[in-house]
């Protein structure tokens, strides 16, 4: 499995604004080949003594710390997926700003893939 994991600051008011949002733009994710898509609404987000979530995307007080993960069978399924989204002949409307706009500010937004060491249970 491959896992592409996103942390996100999101304003509070916003919640179901995200949901919506997430809602309409994960299932291409799900068309693309994704297994899975978890999208989590932080409700117990400690501050650290030198780095922690909040931090990390420079969460206001007004923001949730919002965590989400993409499950790929294999990391081949992701990588096409993503050159699909990224080419300059995707046009889906669930990726249009202006029917789907982002509840939050996508440039702190801070994202990564990542390939599974342990994955319980077996």
């Amino acid at each position: 499995m491959y896992i592409d994991g996103f942390v996100i600051p999101v304003p509070a008011a916003n919640r179901q604004a995200f949901i919506d949002h997430a809602r309409n733009a994960d299932s291409m994710f799900i068309e693309m080949g994704a297994t899975r898509v978890v999208e989590c609404w932080g409700d117990d987000v400690p501050d650290g003594k030198v780095t922690d979530f909040r931090r990390a995307v420079d969460a206001h007080a007004d923001e949730v710390v919002v965590f989400s993960w993409v499950e790929w069978p294999d990391k081949s399924t992701r990588d096409a997926a993503m050159a699909r989204m990224m080419s300059d002949d995707f046009d889906d409307p669930r990726m249009d700003q202006a029917k789907n706009p982002m509840p939050f500010d996508g440039k702190r937004m801070i994202y990564g893939g990542f390939a599974a060491l342990v994955d319980l249970p077996e």
